[in-house]
């Protein structure tokens, strides 16, 4: 009896660590996705930064929760002599649940810019 009940305790522990990974894998994996969605959205013929932090956030929040789209930014850089949209997501690290401190988990998308045909 008292084996059963060590050997549980340890097992519930391990269940809720392996859950907890899987949370903060998920909620990478979205971030991820949902930047790389803006810059997309940002780099094409006639839209701009702006909208590819607005269609980011819209997605964060949709998705996840506003929590995660408080800070969104977006800017045009050099990767190895292109222009490409590249939108950036800081948000919480999620330790319990989806709750955590924020601003830790960083995760950057990128698109390259339609240009002219």
């Amino acid at each position: 009896m008292a084996e059963f009940a060590a050997t549980a305790g340890v097992l519930a522990l391990l269940f809720a660590a392996v859950l907890q990974l899987a949370v903060v894998q998920h909620v990478r994996a979205t971030a991820v996705d949902c930047a790389g969605e803006g810059a997309r959205y940002g780099a094409l013929a006639g839209s701009s930064a702006q909208l590819g932090v607005q269609r980011t956030r819209e997605l964060l929040a949709a998705s996840l929760s506003a929590r995660y789209a408080q800070d969104v930014t977006a800017a045009v850089v050099d990767a190895g002599g292109a222009p490409v949209m590249e939108v950036r997501v800081r948000a919480p690290l999620p330790v319990l649940g989806l709750l955590g401190p924020g601003r830790v988990l960083q995760v950057r998308g990128h698109a390259a810019l339609e240009g002219p045909a």
